[in-house]
């Protein structure tokens, strides 16, 4: 499971330390600490600002530390270079990515990218 939260200017820090606070609670709800669920996050606005990869964290304590470092930074929305980079480097097995098992990726952000349709081919890819 790899959480991508919007920090642009538009979500502001009050809905992003939110948004973080929800990440957190609904890991308690995984089996993170047994291996059989993995998390991984990153924030962004123009660029991916922070991150952890799927094989960074195998507790969920050490999950919901790590989701609380997660950074804000405002600027514009860039989703489509967030959902690019979740591809091309949290989804890699050297970031812990699993061949056999499913990923999922939840976007929390509260609108279109500044570029749309990328973000929509990126998301086919």
């Amino acid at each position: 499971m790899v959480f991508v939260l919007d920090a642009s200017r538009n979500i502001g820090p009050v809905v992003f330390a939110q948004a973080k606070d929800f990440v957190s609670q609904v890991t308690d709800h995984f089996a993170v600490d047994s291996g059989l669920i993995r998390v991984g996050a990153c924030s962004y606005s123009e660029d991916v600002v922070s991150s952890f990869n799927l094989n960074d964290h195998t507790t969920v304590v050490a999950v919901k530390s790590a989701v609380s470092s997660l950074s804000y930074s405002g600027g514009k929305a860039n989703t489509a270079g967030a959902l690019s980079y979740v591809r091309t480097t949290m989804l890699t097995s050297a970031a812990g990515d699993r061949s056999n098992v499913p990923n999922r990726v939840v976007v929390l952000t509260d609108g279109p990218s500044t570029d749309p349709f990328s973000a929509r081919v990126s998301t086919m890819k």
